[in-house]
């Protein structure tokens, strides 16, 4: 299986744990090194992950990958909370997020700018909505570069 079609099951395996444990899906990594494999998988929700929710939810999603077996080899499996700042890497993060700080890179300039920071306002038909120092800036998901949670709330 492809590595971006197995995060894809491996997503989707996970969120309805997700939603049992009263837990947003934020994100689900396979990463392959060599001969190690890693499953990451990054979960939130209002008032931040607890170590007991990470351990929850790393229980039974432990349990639905040894049932299912979608990896046919050894890997390591890690659940921890997005972080403060955090990279926004997926179109569906940027409306997960929305109404944090974030830090916007641009591909190139606009306005003579290539970094925006403010408070995101979400994701409309592949367009980032930012507001800046009161106006409102709107960015096309293909011109930026990076993206990152900036740590404080709006």
């Amino acid at each position: 299986m492809a590595k971006e079609n197995l995060a894809d099951r491996l997503f989707d395996l996970a969120s309805g744990i997700g939603e049992q444990e009263g837990l947003a899906l934020v994100d689900v990594e396979y990463v392959r090194a060599g001969s190690k494999s890693t499953v990451r998988v990054f979960i939130d929700k209002p008032g931040g992950v607890t170590l007991d929710d990470c351990q929850a939810f790393s229980d039974r999603f432990g349990y639905v990958l040894d049932r299912d077996d979608p990896i046919p080899h050894a890997y390591s499996l890690e659940v921890s909370s997005p972080g403060l700042t955090r990279s926004l890497t997926k179109p569906h993060h940027y409306r997960y997020f929305a109404g944090r700080r974030v830090k916007v890179v641009c591909r190139s300039p606009r306005d003579g700018a290539n970094t925006f920071s403010g408070v995101l306002k979400g994701l409309e038909d592949q367009v980032v909505v930012l507001e800046v120092a009161g106006e409102e800036v709107r960015i096309s998901l293909d011109e930026v570069a990076r993206a990152r949670l900036l740590g404080d709330w709006a």
